[in-house]
């Protein structure tokens, strides 16, 4: 029987951030997955998130979901901008603490996506550049002038009814990139991709 995620208070740029954990016997790599627009409602527990989590632990990550700062029990305020990022760095040196010889997989759904794509660009500027970035359904108006990370596996995953993201963004943003890329669209699907979490996992798991 699997374990279940522990609950952790870990060290942020403005206090304390709220996060799950889940601890992979023999992990294969690391799992940061990055929520939706907080203003919105989104939480770590968002429905997408979760199966995100859920389907990284089953192709043997551990994995590690926060609150952004000023969401559910984490400290601060929201920025909506690069406070988030910060955030989710700092989640991060927590994770590769943990096992810092294992590969990085960042995954970030809408607001989230842009996070995780932010993220990665930091990371590579770094020097450490994540092993694989997954965007689903991402916010890429946020990402107008970033450079994205050039290393790495990157999938995009995008609703073709998205009422949120406006899909053609996401198809002009997949187009314009001149780093190697995969871009999936998820037919009949709207931004939470009510009844189709089995086939954003059908997407995901095959690409872990």
């Amino acid at each position: 029987m699997l374990k279940r995620e522990t609950p952790l208070s870990l060290d942020g740029p403005c206090g304390a951030l709220e996060a799950l954990y889940f601890d992979q016997p023999q992990a294969r790599g690391l799992a940061l997955i990055c929520h939706p627009n907080p203003v919105k409602g989104g939480t770590m527990l968002n429905k997408v998130v979760s199966t995100l989590q859920r389907t990284a632990r089953d192709q043997g990550y551990s994995t590690l979901r926060f609150n952004y700062r000023g969401v559910g029990g984490s400290a601060g305020e929201h920025d909506m901008q690069e406070g988030e990022v910060d955030d989710a760095e700092a989640a991060l040196r927590w994770l590769t603490a943990q096992r810092p010889e294992l590969p990085l997989c960042l995954l970030g759904f809408s607001f989230g996506g842009f996070v995780a794509a932010a993220l990665a660009a930091r990371l590579e500027a770094q020097g450490r550049a994540p092993d694989k970035l997954f965007l689903v359904a991402p916010a890429v108006s946020r990402l107008a002038g970033q450079t994205p990370a050039a290393k790495g596996s990157l999938t995009i995953i995008q609703p073709e009814q998205d009422e949120v993201i406006d899909p053609a963004s996401v198809y002009a943003y997949s187009a314009a990139l001149t780093r190697p890329h995969e871009l999936r669209k998820v037919a009949e699907c709207g931004h939470f991709f009510h009844a189709k979490l089995v086939e954003l996992k059908e997407l995901v798991a095959p690409r872990l």
